[in-house]
């Protein structure tokens, strides 16, 4: 009996550490959306087995991609130490869209809201904090335009990350040329003309966020 408890542990630790992997590479092709049934027929265990381990997707995808986005994170540090806002901003948002081009699950993460992931919430506000430094450095330079908000870029980068997996489709680098032509549009210039209508407020954009992946509320 004595022998029994420890290897059952060791079975469960294999099965969480499978089914997250598993996650991971359907995710990756498949988006969050990725039917639960199909993670665990391809991990080789039961749908009882998964909802043991992850009682809904929301802790699922918290367990999967709590430490994926490091890179992410990394290259917002980086980029807030630039000397040059407008460079670091670039960058940062180069760098931001090659992984939502490279990964569906990381696409999702980054352009939606999903309630009840932890690591999610972490990095949306690291990400915020990112723009919002860059921004209000670059309206200091000189070169973004002044009345662009942190809530106008956060939106309008949600809006072309969502369609960069079928922009890939298409050609593996198509979203670079949305993405230059975005970020032209946030340039200063003297004969820009003031943005219509108030800018979103950051409960008006978080309400956005959640209608854009509504259908993963559930």
């Amino acid at each position: 009996m004595g022998d029994r408890a420890p290897a059952g542990r060791r079975d469960a630790l294999r099965n969480r550490r499978l089914l997250a992997d598993t996650a991971r590479e359907v995710f990756a092709e498949q988006g969050l959306d990725a039917p639960l049934d199909e993670i665990a027929r391809r991990a080789g265990v039961g749908n009882a087995t998964l909802y043991r381990h992850f009682p809904g997707r929301a802790a699922l995808v918290d367990e999967v991609f709590r430490d994926a986005l490091t890179e992410t994170t990394a290259a917002g540090e980086r980029a807030r130490t630039a000397e040059d806002a407008w460079t670091g901003l670039t960058q940062y948002l180069r760098t931001v869209f090659a992984g939502l081009a490279a990964d569906r699950g990381t696409n999702d993460l980054m352009t939606t809201s999903l309630e009840g992931v932890t690591s999610l919430e972490s990095i949306h506000a690291h990400n915020r904090e990112t723009i919002d430094v860059l921004l209000r450095r670059g309206r200091e330079q000189g070169t973004v335009r002044p009345d662009l908000t942190t809530e106008d870029l956060l939106f309008t980068l949600a809006a072309l990350g969502r369609a960069v997996p079928a922009l890939t489709t298409a050609a593996p680098d198509a979203w670079l040329r949305p993405l230059t032509l975005l970020l032209d549009g946030l340039r200063a210039g003297p004969a820009t003309p003031p943005l219509p209508a108030p800018a979103l407020t950051a409960d008006q954009l978080g309400e956005v966020l959640l209608n854009l992946g509504a259908h993963r509320r559930r």
